[in-house]
């Protein structure tokens, strides 16, 4: 059972801790480049505060964006403010989300996310700790993958490996960082592929922040994931 109770607090403890470490920013620092290619730092704050409001959307029966092209041009369009700006609206869209998944509602109904996509109401607020989390790290201002709680890394690893399930072009791949272990990829009667690594190192070869340089192969090659 999903507790989204439980994940809506981990939703608002992620939220101060990016917000904290992203007070320590200057303007300048906000428009040099994120990790993620084509992002700065603006970019990426821009992005959690319109998530935000596009889940606020979907738990409430709206469209996640208004258009297609709605949530990238919003998202340049906000990427150049002013850092005191940008934390504004991260703090302020976050405290829309917690009010929306305050309200009562029926948390097993299937709400739709972009491009078709459908979940249940209860994994909104897990998504949404999903790009609170990662999008920190992107930030690159001292927090990475091994900094993030324990629940959340055995979770997304679980979520991801769910995701690449059955996807034909990913060979069965067994996931194991030595306490736990997964399976992935092409149905099989055995795994193509062993690949043995830390908890972190797992999710960023998972979730395509690291190149699983780190990660021991037994089989065919590393494989290539599809991109998320």
């Amino acid at each position: 059972m999903i507790d989204h109770a439980h994940d809506l607090a981990s939703v608002r403890d992620a939220t101060e801790r990016v917000l904290t470490a992203a007070a320590g920013l200057d303007n300048a620092s906000v428009a040099e480049p994120s990790r993620l290619p084509g992002w700065s730092r603006g970019h990426v704050l821009a992005h959690l505060a319109r998530n935000a409001d596009a889940l606020v959307n979907v738990l409430e029966g709206r469209p996640m964006y208004a258009t297609a092209g709605a949530r990238d041009s919003d998202i340049e369009r906000d990427a150049p403010r002013p850092l005191d700006v940008q934390l504004a609206d991260v703090r302020e869209s976050g405290a829309r989300f917690q009010d929306a998944g305050a309200a009562p509602a029926d948390w097993s109904r299937t709400v739709e996310l972009r491009n078709g996509v459908t979940d249940s109401a209860s994994r909104v607020p897990f998504r949404r700790w999903v790009e609170i989390e990662l999008h920190h790290v992107d930030l690159g201002i001292g927090y990475e993958l091994e900094d993030l709680p324990e629940e959340f890394t055995q979770r997304e690893i679980d979520f991801l490996v769910e995701r690449f399930t059955g996807h034909p072009d990913v060979p069965s791949t067994q996931l194991t960082d030595g306490t736990h272990a997964w399976i992935t990829g092409r149905a099989s009667d055995k795994p193509e592929v062993t690949v043995t690594g830390g908890p972190a190192d797992l999710l960023g070869w998972l979730c395509g922040r690291r190149d699983g340089a780190d990660l021991t192969v037994d089989g065919d090659s590393l494989p290539a994931l599809p991109p998320l």
